[in-house]
């Protein structure tokens, strides 16, 4: 194997190390970022309570493929 094959398969292997580990990191930002979006939507407890499912790495994933195929899990407040 050259020495440049070596230095690219270290180099990905890297950088793939570190972009898992920043993933959990970046979902919890998207889920402050959407925090005042869903709390105008939904209301404040369930706004609150949609980021924070949003924001777990395993749940919150799962939660945006459920939705993605059902509809919303917690629904939008209703206007008068």
């Amino acid at each position: 194997m050259g020495l440049r094959r070596q230095i690219t398969q270290y180099g990905t292997a890297r950088l793939a190390r570190r972009v898992g580990r920043s993933v959990p990191l970046l979902g919890a930002a998207l889920a402050l970022f959407g925090l005042r979006y869903a709390i105008r939507r939904k209301g404040l407890w369930r706004g609150v309570v949609d980021s924070s499912l949003d924001a777990v790495p395993g749940v919150g994933a799962a939660k945006n493929v459920y939705e993605a195929v059902r509809g919303d899990i917690i629904p939008d407040r209703t206007r008068l």
